[in-house]
This record gives C-alpha cells, structure tokens and sequence, in this order.
C-alpha cells in the first residue's frame, strides 16, 4: 500500500446493505467525516530535514540538475540587487519630509529590524539542506504542509504584482533616459514607456515596454544562472558606484544647520517613517532562495544575507544624511527629490547619474525577483503541490526554463495590460507573514523535547504551549501595531508589551534549545520572538485592503490545496534532490 493510501482511506462505496444496513444518510455523514479526515490528514504533513552537511545523493542523470555557480561576492550582490532599487532615490526623501533629518534613525531602526529577520533566514539557510523552498520548504519542515502552502500563495502574490509593477516604473525610466536623446524627445507616446493608454475607464491600462523588457530579462534568467548572475552584478555594482558618487559629491554641499531641528515632527514621525521604510530593505530573501546553485551554501548563504543587508543599511544612512543636510527637508520633492536637490545645487550631472541608478536599480530588482519566483515554483513543483512541468529543469541550460517562463508570461501580462499601481497597497503582506513564520521556525525547531512530553502541563503538549506563545506574540505585535496607528491608549500599548514579553518568557522558562550546526541566531527564542512582534506590528500598518487581501487569498489557497495539493503532494521528494557542484568545484 502507497504512503497516500495509507494516509487517505479508500472511500466505501458498497450498497448500504453490504455495509450492515448502514443508511444513506448515515454513508453521507461518513463520507464526509472521511474527506475531513483526509484533508486533515494530509494538511498535517511535514518534509522530513535531511542533514545540511551531508551532500544530497543524486538520484537522476546529472544534467537534469541545477548547477552550483554563485560564490559569496554572487549572493551578496544578489541580495543588494534585490533590495535597492529606485527608492532609494525617491523613498528618502520622501520619508524626510514628515521625519525630518530624523529619517536617518527610521533607517536605522528599520534595518534593525530586518537584521533581526536576516539572523533568522542566515540560521535555516545554514540549517538546511541546500535546495531551493526559502520559506515555504522551512516552513513546511518546522509547521507542516498547509501552512507551507499558504506562505507560497502570500509569498507569490506580492511577487507577481511587485514584477508587474517594477516593470511599469522601469519602462518610465528608460523612456526617460531616451528622451534625453534629441531623436526621442517628445516623441514617445504613453502606450509605448510612460504609463500606459487608459481603455474601458481606466480598466485597461495597455502599456508595450514593460512586456518586452520583462521579455528579455526571462530569456536571460532562462540563458544560465551564470549568464544572470554577471547581468544582476554589472549593474549592482554600476548603481552601488552611483549611490556612492552621489553620497561623496553630495557631502561637499551639506549644511549642518539644515540637520537642526533633527526630529521637528516628534519621535512618533520617526517611528512612523520606520514601518514605511522598512520594505525598502525587502529582498535579502532572495538569498536564501539560491540555496542550491550556491558553491558553499552552509557557509556562504549566512554570509551572503546579513552582508547584503549590512550593505544596504550603510548605503541607506549616507543617503539620508546627504539630503537632509543638502536642502531643508521641508523643501524636499515629492516625486525625485534627491535629483532636484542636485539639481538645485547646479549639479545637474548627478541628477543624469541618479536616473542611470535608478534604471539599474530597478533592473536588478526586476531580474533577482523574477529569479526568486521561479525557483519558489521549481521547489513546490518538486514537491507535488504544482504540476509536475514545473519541476522540470532545462538538461543543458541547468535553469527552471518553464518555471521561468510562466513567471515571465504571469508578469508580462499584468504589466502590458493593468495599471498594477493601484494595486500597491496590498503589497508587502507575504513578505510580513513570510519574515514571521520563518522566526517561529527558528524557535521550533530548536526546541529539544519535540514530542512535547517534557514540560507539559495537564491539558498541554510542550509544543502546543510554545505554538500557542508564538501566536500570542504575533497577536500582541498586530494589537500594538493598531494602537499605535489609531493612537488609542498608551496603556493599551503598554499592556500589548507587557503581554508578549510574558508570552517570550513562557517560550523561555518551558522549553530547552538545543544548539544549531552551521550559523545560530543569537538570543532564541527572544530575537526570534522580537521579530515576529516587530513584523506584525508592521502589518497593522498597512492598507486595510491588505489584510482583506490576507483573508480572501488564504481561503482560495486552502480550496487550491484541497482540490489538487493534498492529493499529489510528495513530503518526501526531498530525496530525488540533485547535488550537482560547479565545474571549477568538481575538480578540487
């Protein structure tokens, strides 16, 4: 008998008189109890973890495989190429007019934070067999299949519009450039790169370079990871020197006075400037979805994800320091304000330089996000929650080609034909939820007494009194985060602290942590717990069409997951993995 026969009982489908007279209605009740059973059953399973330092034993011709080609310097710049795209030209400064030069604390507080999600990722990466999954393989190893299920659906969502949406802004920006041409100028119809040409109200928004340059980043990303990889590092590290020359030259320019008042809105400012900025560092991710094309992923993965963010939070600082103290913040634009604060000083260079960043800026965001979404399909495909064409990996090219191409087609559509804008403020809810599971991982799969006898109280297992903290953390992070954003009562705020903190203690006092081979977050579970508190605190943030969002998606994912994930899905296809090393590593 199969494992999926075992786990789902064969439906009875004998006369009532062969089953001793049982009624129709009674076989109705049961067959619905047994595909409540099923479901249930099925939902409740969880990827076995293989040792992170035993190498995967190929079980398929080598050729079907990817191949492992990036090195630490490869993870890093994929890491900064996802984070820093053009908002680092735009969000400053627009952050600073309500913070004041302030910003630079909501910088800093905000890449705190995401350091605190970044030593969660660096531990599970290390953790980990080196395969592709991120979030939805942790998460489907420490909770169980389900809700690894429902993390892909949120992940992919925002994937898919932020694509869609990158590539509309990077369509404006290259027109831009071109219109510096004399050819060009006031030549390029809305259609073609600006916006879009509006049809049927504003339903349709048809729009014919965003299509075409999501076209050749897919056949790129489908060429090799190695030909990606130089694509996604050349123009990192071109708008790392552009950030860099624009922070030097803008130095020269600083008045000190203009720092003064440095928080003219209060500390509430800054703190709200912390949860905006804060999707500005989104992307190290990414990182930790390259696991299997990475040369030495157990070393290099940790590394390549804190130093990725490292990079990101100093070069956000040197920004906000130089545009607060260049112009008085109150005077800053709206739409570019770091270009028009050059501008403004007659450096009209800079502003050029500025519009190159942020093409490259948001060419790299573009290309590693596409990238990351193919190998989220080619994870679950593996598994047998998506069909099986998704799994399938090019013999020659070592890439995910129809993965990467339905990524392509998904996002290609929705920027040629939607005003994907709009769309916006529901964004940033899987990245959220994503950060916050993958904390509650960390702390799970520490805990020694996995079985849950030790430490349990009468009514308890040990591992549902920790769940159950974890969730109380997370609740309490969403209570404070309302509270503050409506300004309700101090108290309250207060209470929703002092209540996560006792909810920490608890996952302190009534579990033992084992140590983590590889890299270990400091501090479990209280980073980790801090982390979901600050994360969900951030949720509350958001649009409350985001949360709607939240709700509706789940319900659609948990009908998707019913009617097709539960019944192919292979927990244990972790052992058709292929290990396949990199030429020049093969040979050592």
């Amino acid at each position: 008998m199969s494992d999926r026969e075992a786990l789902s009982p064969r439906l009875k489908t004998q006369s009532p008189s062969l089953m001793g007279g049982q009624s129709i209605e009674n076989y109705g009740s049961s067959s619905s109890s047994s595909w409540y059973s099923r479901f249930w059953s099925s939902a409740r399973r969880t990827k076995p973890l293989t040792s992170a330092f035993d190498d995967v034993v190929a079980r398929a011709p080598s050729s079907d495989g990817l191949v492992r080609r990036l090195s630490l310097l490869d993870l890093i710049l994929l890491g900064v190429g996802a984070s820093i795209g053009a908002g680092i030209f735009v969000v400053t400064g627009t952050v600073a007019r309500d913070a004041g030069p302030g910003v630079t604390i909501s910088f800093i507080i905000a890449g705190v934070s995401c350091m605190l999600n970044a030593l969660c990722y660096a531990e599970l990466a290390s953790r980990f067999p080196a395969v592709v999954g991120g979030a939805y393989l942790y998460t489907y190893t420490a909770f169980n299949e389900i809700i690894a299920f429902l993390v892909f659906g949120q992940l992919m969502l925002d994937y898919h519009i932020g694509a869609a949406s990158i590539a509309r802004s990077l369509a404006s920006y290259v027109a831009t450039l071109l219109e510096l041409f004399p050819l060009f100028k006031d030549h390029i119809p809305s259609w073609l790169g600006h916006g879009g040409e509006e049809f049927l109200g504003g339903t349709l928004s048809i729009n014919i370079l965003a299509p075409i340059l999501l076209t050749l980043l897919t056949i790129v990303l489908c060429w090799g990871v190695g030909e990606s990889s130089i694509a996604n590092a050349f123009m990192t590290v071109t708008k790392i020197i552009i950030v860099i020359i624009v922070i030097f030259v803008g130095v020269f320019k600083v008045d000190v006075s203009n720092w003064t008042p440095f928080a003219p809105h209060g500390v509430k400012s800054i703190l709200t400037g912390a949860t905006v900025v804060f999707f500005a560092y989104v992307g190290f991710d990414a990182v930790a979805n390259s696991a299997e094309e990475s040369k030495r992923p157990q070393r290099d993965l940790p590394l390549g994800i804190i130093g990725s963010l490292s990079v990101c939070i100093a070069l956000y600082i040197g920004v906000c320091l130089v545009i607060t103290g260049m112009v008085p913040y109150y005077l800053l634009g709206e739409d570019a304000p770091l270009a028009e604060a050059f501008t403004e000083k007659g450096l009209k260079f800079v502003s050029v330089l500025i519009s190159i960043g942020a093409v490259a800026g948001l060419t790299t965001t573009l290309l590693v996000g596409l990238y990351v979404q193919s190998r989220l399909y080619l994870g679950l495909g593996r598994d047998g929650l998506l069909p099986s064409i998704f799994a399938k990996v090019h013999p020659i090219r070592h890439t995910p080609i129809h993965s990467q191409v339905w990524v392509g087609i998904v996002a290609g559509l929705m920027a040629g034909l939607f005003n994907v804008h709009v769309l916006s403020h529901i964004l940033s809810v899987g990245s959220l939820t994503s950060y916050s599971v993958v904390s509650a991982c960390v702390v799970t799969l520490r805990w020694k007494d996995k079985s849950g006898t030790e430490f349990s109280s009468r009514w308890l297992r040990a591992w549902d009194e920790g769940v159950i903290c974890l969730i109380a953390v997370a609740f309490c992070g969403f209570g404070a985060g309302l509270i503050f954003r409506y300004s309700v009562s101090f108290i309250l705020l207060i209470v929703a602290f002092v209540l996560a903190i006792i909810a920490t203690a608890a996952l302190y006092l009534r579990h033992s942590y084992e140590d983590a081979r590889g890299f270990s977050c400091p501090g479990v579970p209280v980073v980790p717990t801090i982390s979901i508190f600050v994360n969900m605190f951030l949720f509350a943030q958001l649009h409350y069409e985001a949360w709607i969002r939240f709700v509706t998606l789940s319900i659609i994912m948990v009908g998707v997951y019913a009617l097709y994930g539960q019944h192919h899905a292979k927990p244990n296809s972790n052992e058709t993995i292929i290990y396949q090393r990199a030429p020049q590593e093969a040979t050592r």
